[in-house]
């Protein structure tokens, strides 16, 4: 796992990991309840565009982080 401010990559273990799970994963937030509300107010974008849906699968090649900061890519 990668510290918040810095980006980076997440290792998907199945076929895909919630928006929201892989927010807690990276420390974004410490709880799923955080994450949701995170993704709601508008803070997290997928692959460059803002999204509002904490439950949104992230599959490889896929990009997410907090609006105009990090990023982290789901690798294989």
């Amino acid at each position: 796992m990668t510290k918040p401010s810095n980006g980076g990559t997440i290792t998907l273990r199945g076929e895909h990991i919630t928006l929201a799970h892989a927010i807690k994963v990276v420390g974004l937030a410490s709880t799923g309840g955080q994450a949701k509300l995170l993704v709601r107010a508008g803070r997290i974008t997928v692959n460059g565009a803002l999204t509002m849906q904490p439950g949104r699968k992230l599959r490889i090649g896929d990009r997410f982080g907090r609006a105009g900061g990090a990023e982290w890519t789901i690798i294989s």
